[in-house]
């Protein structure tokens, strides 16, 4: 191919809130597939708060982003190019590839999706990695039963907004958490949340959650961390669960984040607080994926996105993320698929 690529690489390691600086557009070769590998044009790409971690060079659960490389995230894509036997041109995909427009793989790297039957948008959200998180997060270590009172924080993001609609599937008092009136609304209006919360404008966090939730609340899927969090602990009811899916509102502090020490409050309730990593259900993925396709085709879930064009926008649409900007799910769109 004549044409040129391009890709996003870590120019520096963020110190707080990431920047633009921190980023940089690069032109490069389109490489040509060799055997047993696919060329694929990037039409979708998802920026994800976990990739805030993947900057920095501290420990976790996944290894960091190397400075001067090629930034990575999920992508669907079409085969524009194949000298593989499983794949044809034409077909779509979804992998972790690189931030490019472009990018050359084997064919083990990624694997088949329909756009006929799902908006190829959904597999980066609520089909895929997002939906899953909010499935087992929410089934597996939440349980909401019919009648209790689950509270939802980020309820606005894409795993909020897919978590608190499964608990009202089983038949859950649902409380949303978000930050914007606009957002608060969609909860209540579109997603049928029973109560919401913007804590950007509540005086008193512990008594919003108070009022909201005056059962006391029996699941918490907590999103967010911080302030929030530390308000909804104080009205746990006995034997409350707790999924601990992530915690942006730390992600991007200098210092240590140290809040109110939640053991005695763990003891008094006897409340189960795990953190839970999406990929650890890997062998159970078909099982959330059908599930959530099946309520997606019923009408019984709602999805939202974000969609910023451009793939040279794609650091702004990770930017967003970390102020709020997104209501759903924040993709990019890079490209338009052939028919």
């Amino acid at each position: 191919m004549t044409e040129k690529n391009q890709q996003i690489v870590l120019a520096s390691r963020p110190e707080g809130m990431p920047g633009n600086d921190n980023f940089e557009y690069q032109e490069t070769s389109i490489v040509e597939p060799q055997d047993g590998e696919i060329l694929v044009k990037t039409i979708y790409l998802s920026v994800d708060p976990y990739m805030r971690g993947r900057m920095s060079s501290a420990k976790s659960y996944v290894a960091p982003f190397e400075v001067n490389e090629v930034i990575h995230g999920n992508v669907v894509g079409e085969v524009v190019q194949s000298k593989s036997s499983l794949f044809e041109t034409g077909d779509k995909v979804i992998g972790m590839l690189g931030w490019r427009r472009y990018n050359t793989v084997g064919d083990a790297s990624v694997r088949k999706v329909d756009g006929s039957a799902a908006p190829l948008s959904t597999y980066l959200g609520i089909l895929g990695l997002t939906g899953l998180t909010a499935y087992f997060g929410l089934l597996d270590i939440g349980r909401p039963a019919e009648g209790e009172t689950v509270v939802v924080s980020g309820a606005a993001g894409a795993v909020g907004m897919v978590a608190g609609q499964i608990a009202k599937l089983r038949g859950a008092r649902v409380v949303g958490i978000a930050g914007t009136d606009k957002k608060t609304e969609y909860l209540k209006s579109e997603l049928r949340f029973n109560e919401t919360i913007n804590y950007n404008t509540t005086d008193d966090l512990v008594e919003s959650v108070k009022q909201a939730c005056p059962e006391g609340v029996d699941v918490y899927f907590d999103n967010v961390g911080g302030p929030v969090s530390d308000a909804v602990m104080t009205q746990l009811n006995d034997f409350a669960r707790i999924p601990v899916c992530g915690a942006i509102s730390s992600y991007n502090k200098t210092e240590e984040d140290i809040g109110p020490r939640v053991q005695p409050t763990l003891v008094k309730s006897r409340a189960l607080i795990q953190g839970f990593i999406v990929g650890d259900y890997a062998p159970r993925f078909q099982e959330g994926s059908e599930k959530l396709a099946t309520w997606l085709s019923e009408g019984k879930l709602k999805y939202e996105e974000t969609l910023v064009e451009g793939f040279e926008n794609t650091p702004k649409a990770f930017l967003g993320l970390f102020s709020g900007e997104n209501l759903g799910k924040q993709l990019v769109k890079v490209s338009e698929p052939t028919e």
